[in-house]
């Protein structure tokens, strides 16, 4: 164990114990007192958070999972500087968030489940939903963070009410609505590297029955990264991303609503820098004398990115019912080229700069077609008793193109014409569901949800060489019937214990970026898991503190995994008979004084594979290169190259993440002085299935600082990101030679906002 763990392994224990005294003292009281009604929030006390986790609005503390929040003053910090998504790693216990795509295609992870796969089609075991409307291409899940009122982490499966493929859990984020009042605000910043971000909210009643609000967001960062020499691009990671929503509420009766939503976004930069031998042979440390700003390749590096959606969500309140509906349309435009094997050379001779390179690869990924429809019905009871009910019907259709295309900068005929591939797939889901919430009694609610799903899928793939291999067609129907039961139970006012045990379906995947004439598409069958939870949720100190605690345990059959394919720059699809998990989550926030405020949240999560035959081809550039490959710790497979993976922990999953917060703020003249910190904490994972020392995370500790001035409906504020500047490989390509990916360096500005 490391001294970083050990601490953390303290704090969770003292704050659990903490926690326990009271449930303690309660039990030998006798019988629970009734939950107190909601009241507003006193001087001092945390304001009550609202979820809708359950589909209703609730009590975050009488919603029986674990659930985590992200809202205000905690947001704002997190997405100053022009942060994309990716903010929320390592934010929120037990989740994680990284791209192989920069920008684009954030890949999520939940107590350890998530997808590693590069590939353009790759479903993920994480939902995302976005204004009610799930985001099922990795493409869609990276949509710029703006106007948002809270973001909710629903931690474990969630096959009952959400969407699809969520069996690790779902992010949930909700915009600011239009309200009949007129407000907004527009916030503009710079910082270093030419950084220029600017962000408004308009809000406006139209007449007694028409209210709209128009949100959007530009962020622009200058080149960073140079590249010494003559070849290829010459400036890298700088962007221009810019986004907007526009929604439109119309309210012609007390009854009835209907909201109207568009949204847009498109983004213009540098695909991620895969960077040639910065990883020390037999360590994970980067090699000495690295240079952040300096990348020499002979390759051509962009990427180009645009999406636009539009929803309709409507709701009549009927007597004792409410019916919803929910109409989503999502299309997007890709086009993603860069220098996969991260460094130059000559042409027809091994490239040998920086390190040694065996061959050329530099591929460009395009998604020239798109699209996505949704629809669900849902009615729910509004009637008073002890037995509500939620029913509802989806459908969910998705066609996508994708062309993955071969270039050689130092060599004539590029695009590599005859050498690409192309997939296609065509997805649709049906679906059932409906919930059961009954009251027993003032101390104990149950719940009990069912869904039942179909997915069907047709897949071709076909490579385009000399000659033409495929199409090579797969098919598939799948079912599911997915349910959860859970329980909250009122031991005190202050606190509520519950239970939940719930099951999760993700459907089978295809792909097939092809090699050679002779490769076939690869296939993975539907993954099914099995999670149980419990915890406590506590209101502390007269409510000026409040404490979520939970354990949990899952086990996910023929689990999905993707697999590398050796010393080629491919992946392929395999079932591992099962993976399992098993941790503790902790969520604590209190307001220490009237001046001073914190958050503090913590997980573990051990992660096993359990497969005793299963192995996979393990460091590619070991093949080309022994005097430059890999160290792998693993059991040695069956075949050259192989190794046996049964035990290893899933890919991308650190055993232990703890976040932290502290805000300061006192009056000052006629305005507030704040000071605001947040840190983030984890601890080491596997880049891949196998274990590796060069392809291991190192422990990482990230911290940002933001200082600033209220006054009227002003604030001025000064922030900084990675403040510490730690810089490490995050991931890894093993196929060609030592090649890292890094995170981002320390960046700072400064911020302005006006309110009206």
């Amino acid at each position: 164990m490391t001294p970083h763990s050990s601490t953390l392994r303290h704090t969770l224990l003292a704050l659990a114990i903490t926690a326990a005294f009271p449930l303690q003292a309660m039990a030998q009281d006798g019988v629970p007192a009734p939950a107190a009604p909601a009241v507003q929030a006193g001087p001092g006390q945390l304001e009550t958070v609202i979820v809708t986790a359950q589909r209703r609005a609730e009590n975050i503390k009488d919603v029986p999972m674990s659930i985590a929040t992200l809202k205000g003053d905690k947001l704002d910090t997190l997405t100053a500087g022009g942060a994309d998504v990716r903010f929320l790693n390592s934010r929120s216990p037990s989740v994680s968030v990284e791209s192989d795509y920069g920008r684009t295609f954030p890949r999520f992870y939940i107590r350890g489940l998530g997808n590693t796969d590069f590939d353009l089609n790759a479903s993920q075991p994480v939902g995302l939903v976005m204004d009610d409307v799930v985001q099922e291409n990795a493409m869609l899940k990276g949509f710029p963070v703006f106007d948002v009122d809270q973001v909710e982490v629903l931690r474990g499966p969630q096959g009952t009410l959400f969407g699809r493929n969520s069996p690790a859990g779902v992010i949930k984020f909700d915009s600011a609505k239009p309200v009949f009042k007129t407000e907004g605000y527009l916030s503009g910043g710079f910082g270093k590297d030419g950084m220029k971000n600017l962000e408004g909210a308009f809000n406006v009643p139209v007449s007694d029955t028409v209210a709209l609000r128009f949100s959007g967001q530009t962020q622009r960062r200058d080149d960073r990264v140079h590249n010494p020499r003559p070849t290829g691009t010459r400036d890298f990671e700088g962007y221009e991303d810019s986004a907007a929503r526009l929604q439109v509420l119309v309210k012609p009766t007390r009854d009835f609503t209907a909201l109207f939503n568009v949204h847009a976004r498109n983004l213009d930069g540098t695909a991620t820098l895969f960077r040639a031998n910065i990883l020390k042979q037999g360590t994970n440390d980067l090699v000495d004398g690295f240079d952040y700003d300096n990348y020499p390749t002979d390759g051509i590096n962009r990427q180009h990115l645009k999406t636009k959606g539009g929803s309709l969500r409507l709701k009549w309140d009927l007597p004792g019912v409410t019916l919803h509906s929910i109409t989503g349309y999502e299309k997007l435009d890709f086009f993603s080229r860069a220098d996969v094997d991260g460094g130059y050379g000559a042409v027809y001779a091994p490239p040998m700069g920086p390190g040694f390179i065996p061959f050329v690869v530099e591929t460009a990924d395009v998604i020239p077609n798109h699209k996505q429809i949704s629809q669900e019905f849902r009615a729910e009871s509004s009637a008073r008793g002890p037995l509500q009910w939620i029913g509802g019907l989806f459908y969910f259709k998705e066609d996508i193109q994708i062309d993955s295309i071969g270039f050689n900068s130092l060599a004539a005929g590029n695009p590599q014409s005859p050498f690409y591939a192309t997939q296609n797939q065509s997805s649709k889901s049906y679906a059932a569901f409906g919930s059961l919430n009954y009251t027993v009694s003032d101390a104990l609610k149950l719940r009990a949800g069912l869904r039942y799903t179909t997915d069907k899928k047709d897949f071709s793939a076909k490579r385009v060489e000399a000659t033409t291999a495929g199409p090579f067609k797969l098919n598939d129907t799948s079912h599911n019937i997915s349910w959860d039961l859970s329980g909250t139970y009122v031991l005190t006012p202050e606190t509520n214990a519950y239970a939940r045990i719930a099951t999760g379906y993700r459907a089978p995947s295809m792909q097939g970026r092809l090699n050679g004439l002779a490769d076939r598409p690869s296939f993975a069958g539907a993954e099914k898991a099995l999670s149980v939870e419990a915890g406590i949720k506590q209101d502390l100190f007269d409510k000026r503190a409040r404490l979520s605690l939970a354990v949990f345990q899952y086990r996910v059959k023929d689990k999905q995994l993707t697999a590398g394919s050796g010393a080629v720059n491919m992946n392929q699809l395999i079932n591992a008979d099962k993976a399992t998990g098993s941790g503790v989550e902790l969520d604590f926030q209190a307001n220490l004084s009237d001046s001073l405020s914190m958050t503090l949240g913590g997980s573990y999560n051990h992660t096993e594979i359990q497969d005793k035959k299963l192995f996979v081809q393990s460091c590619g550039n070991a093949l080309n290169n022994p005097a430059s490959g890999c160290t792998v710790t693993d059991p040695v497979g069956p075949f050259r190259g192989t190794a046996y993976i049964d035990g290893n922990p899933l890919p991308r999953a650190p055993e232990w993440q703890t976040n932290f917060t502290l805000k300061y703020s006192i009056p000052l003249a006629n305005g507030e002085f704040y000071a605001y910190t947040d840190w983030a904490y984890r601890t080491s994972y596997n880049f891949f299935l196998y274990e590796a020392k060069e392809y291991k995370a190192k422990e990482l500790l990230e911290g940002g600082l933001r200082v600033g001035y209220k006054w009227d409906r002003y604030e001025l504020s000064a922030y900084g990101r990675n403040i510490t500047n730690q810089i490490q490989s995050l991931g890894a390509i093993d196929f060609d030679n030592l090649t890292g990916i890094i995170n981002e360096p320390r960046t700072y500005g400064v911020q302005f906002k006006a309110t009206f």
